[in-house]
């Protein structure tokens, strides 16, 4: 497999714009072991549904773009039982060998190299994201990754890897992000955006950039720093358009790599506290030490044992919107 490094050219684009499309990184192959983790998630649910009487039709000969979809059409007061069993408690249950293989991937591995170094490891904050068409749910307001990290890993670069599993485009509800603000470092944020999301109102983005709309074709990845403002559009297509983001980070950057969850210490120094606490990094690439890079059972159990325990999320002190101020 080819060495997919970023250029100088790319790398200096990534770091002056905030954010980089890059079109060939995987084979629409790489995607379906996922799609059919996924789909055995969401069939076991509806198969539980129906055998409580709740539902009828399992919709089970629908394309992987459309099941979802007309499952909740069906039941629209059942649509987070389906959240639920994809995303578990934080958005990142999904845990197998289809998402590790996507995680640990050669070619983006290589890419996050040319932007961190040598010793990369995987941000805990990795989701599987459908966004169904004509619903809001999936619509996220304005933020930076940062608002929902730990205040003092502002500083530090975390890299957000977003990759469609469709062709994403303004159309279907795409990504849209604010170029060149990134340098100036954490906008106000507030919670009770849509969705629970937080958001950044209008008033506290900055005016004197024009925000970007940016397409992705499948087998590519839209990569943004920690504190790109973004924020995606409504799904008017036919079909979902499903996607995950992944987060990746450098040696220097505070970690619970090498930790569990019971070693959480929240007045630990600084360096000690995770970015985002009630999940666990993991190490995917190492000149250093390769031996303490997990395996694909170590990552799901690593993942299970956070899953389970119930480590406080980052306080940052955002307001309701609408607090003022």
């Amino acid at each position: 497999m080819l060495n997919a490094a970023l250029s100088p050219d790319q790398v200096e684009t990534f770091h002056r714009e905030g954010y980089l499309v890059v079109e060939d990184i995987f084979r629409n192959e790489d995607f379906e072991p996922l799609r059919r983790e996924i789909d055995a998630l969401v069939d076991a649910r509806a198969q539980e549904l129906r055998a409580e009487g709740r539902i009828e039709q399992l919709h089970e000969n629908a394309p992987f773009n459309y099941r979802l979809a007309r499952l909740v059409d069906d039941h629209p007061d059942l649509a987070a039982d389906y959240f639920r069993a994809i995303e578990g408690k934080g958005g990142g249950k999904i845990n197998g060998p289809a998402i590790y293989d996507l995680l640990t991937h050669p070619r983006l591995l290589d890419a996050m190299e040319s932007l961190l170094g040598p010793e990369v490891v995987g941000s805990s904050v990795y989701r599987v994201r459908p966004k169904l068409p004509g619903k809001s749910r999936g619509n996220v307001p304005w933020h930076q990754d940062s608002g929902y990290f730990a205040s003092h890993c502002d500083r530090n670069l975390i890299v957000t890897c977003w990759i469609p599993l469709v062709d994403a485009n303004l159309e279907n509800g795409g990504m849209t992000v604010l170029p060149r603000v990134h340098n100036r470092g954490i906008f106000r944020h507030h919670t009770g955006g849509n969705a629970n999301f937080l958001v950044i109102t209008d008033e506290n983005l900055p005016a004197d950039e024009r925000p970007v709309p940016v397409s992705v074709p499948l087998g590519g990845a839209l990569l943004m720093t920690n504190l790109t403002p973004h924020c995606s559009t409504p799904n008017g297509s036919d079909h979902i358009r499903w996607s995950i983001d992944l987060r990746y980070q450098g040696e220097d950057v505070p970690t619970n790599a090498f930790q569990e969850p019971e070693d959480f210490d929240p007045e630990a120094p600084e360096i000690n506290v995770a970015c985002y606490a009630p999940e666990g990094d993991f190490l995917v690439r190492s000149q250093k030490h390769p031996e303490r890079v997990l395996s694909a059972e170590e990552f799901r159990n690593r993942r299970d044992r956070y899953e389970s325990s119930s480590l406080p999320a980052p306080q940052r002190g955002w307001e309701p919107v609408g607090s003022g101020r």
